[in-house]
């Protein structure tokens, strides 16, 4: 069963809305999202099938996220945000509170969340043209007064993880990476990626550079 698309629905959970309404997510223009932080989805496995069938059916798709600063509150979240931001999904910043989250497809849908009640969120499927139209301008409105992700992060330190600190240490005290390695219990390979991943969060071209930034934050105390 699906959802009617003449008019709008509550649907009670994941589950339901993913069975009933996931075809609503298949954006053919723009797609447009606003949320507190990165996790949103519960289901395992809902927010895969959704995203598989719009590279499919829309792989130039234009892709719009709104995120509280609390989407970059761990190292996990911020680095999927800056793989967003280079696979060419616009990422903004904003310090205004935002519902829990906002999906707005093609400006002719609107997906509105509500809190987790026992572990369970509402989904309003709006469908109204006028409703619809005032979520548009709403989320236009904060999206003209929030900050491109780069700018945003540009002038505050990374959510690094105390493993990740440890390892700018050893590189700070010119350990070689075996070694390093070997001190972290880590394969040489899981090492070097785990720098790699370090350098993008510190928005470091080098290692060296990467130690200018870590003491400019003041990471290395």
């Amino acid at each position: 069963m699906t959802v009617d698309m003449d008019r709008n629905v509550v649907l009670r959970g994941e589950r339901e809305l993913t069975e009933r309404a996931w075809r609503l997510f298949l954006a053919r223009e723009e797609f447009a999202c606003a949320a507190t932080d990165m996790k949103t989805w519960a289901l395992p496995g809902a927010r895969e099938l959704i995203l598989a069938g719009r590279a499919r059916t829309a792989p130039g798709l234009a892709t719009y996220k709104l995120y509280n600063p609390a989407a970059l509150a761990d190292e996990e979240s911020e680095r999927e945000l800056i793989r967003l931001a280079g696979a060419g999904v616009r990422v903004r910043i904003c310090t205004t509170p935002l519902p829990h989250e906002t999906i707005i497809v093609d400006r002719r849908t609107a997906i509105l969340a509500g809190p987790p009640e026992q572990g369970v969120r509402e989904y309003t499927v709006v469908r109204s043209p006028s409703v619809v139209k005032g979520v548009v301008s709403l989320f236009w409105a904060t999206w003209e007064t929030s900050a491109d992700l780069a700018d945003y992060r540009r002038e505050r330190p990374p959510a690094l993880s105390e493993e990740s600190r440890h390892i700018l240490r050893l590189l700070g005290g010119g350990l070689k990476d075996e070694a390093a390695a070997r001190q972290l219990g880590m394969s040489l390979r899981t090492y070097r990626r785990r720098v790699a991943e370090i350098l993008t969060l510190l928005d470091a071209g080098s290692r060296f550079q990467a130690g200018l930034r870590a003491q400019e934050f003041g990471l290395l105390g």
